[in-house]
C-alpha cells in the first residue's frame, strides 16, 4: 500500500529530522507526486476528523464536508504563505519542496493532536501550536541554510498565520446571515 508507505517514511523522516540525522530528504518524496501523496494523506485524515467529530450530530453533506476539509486544510496554508513571505522578504531562492512535503506530513499529526486536546477543551489546544511552532523550526533548521533566528521567526510566523487564518474564517462565519 503506497500510502502507508508515505505516512511510514515520513514518520521515520520526521524521527531523523528531531535527531539532526543526516540522510532524512531520502524518507520523503521531494517531487510535486511528494506533495500531492502528504495532500491525499491529509485529506484522508481531514475526512475521518470529520466524520468522528459528526458522529453526535449526523454526517454533513458533501459539500459540508469538503468545506471541513478545507477549514481542517488552513494550516497548510499559512505554512505555505509563511514560506512565500520568508523567501521574499530574505531574497532567496530557498526550495519549496524540502519544507513543504514533510510540513504537510507535520500538520497531518498536528490535525491529529490539536483535535485530540480539543476533546480535552480549553486552552490546551495552544501546546498543539508551540509543538507545531517547534517541528517547522527544526524542519527550517535542516532543510534551509536560515540562521537560528530566521528559523524561528519562520516558525513563529507559520503559527501566526496559522492561528489569524482560522481566527478570520471563524469571524468571517458568524457574519453570514444563517440560510
Amino acid at each position: 500500500m503506497k500510502l502507508w508507505s508515505a505516512v511510514s517514511n515520513a514518520a521515520f523522516g520526521w524521527a531523523m529530522i528531531l535527531r539532526g540525522e543526516p540522510g532524512w530528504r531520502d524518507r520523503f518524496t521531494l517531487t510535486p507526486a511528494g506533495v500531492a501523496t502528504a495532500l491525499i494523506v491529509f485529506a484522508l485524515v481531514a475526512f475521518v476528523a470529520v466524520a468522528i467529530a459528526a458522529m453526535g450530530i449526523g454526517m454533513p453533506s458533501l459539500p459540508g464536508v469538503l468545506a471541513a476539509i478545507l477549514v481542517l486544510a488552513v494550516p497548510i496554508l499559512a505554512l505555505w504563505l509563511a514560506l512565500v513571505f520568508t523567501r521574499k522578504l530574505l531574497k532567496q531562492g530557498t526550495p519549496f519542496l524540502p519544507i513543504l512535503v514533510p510540513g504537510v506530513y507535520a500538520l497531518t499529526a498536528f490535525l491529529l493532536v490539536e483535535g485530540f486536546l480539543a476533546m480535552i477543551g480549553g486552552p490546551i489546544v495552544m501546546l498543539a501550536w508551540a509543538g507545531m511552532g517547534y517541528l517547522v523550526y527544526c524542519l527550517a533548521r535542516r532543510a534551509t541554510e536560515w540562521n537560528t533566528g530566521i528559523a524561528a521567526a519562520f516558525s513563529v510566523l507559520s503559527v501566526v498565520l496559522l492561528v489569524a487564518l482560522r481566527m478570520a474564517l471563524y469571524m468571517l462565519s458568524t457574519l453570514a446571515p444563517p440560510i
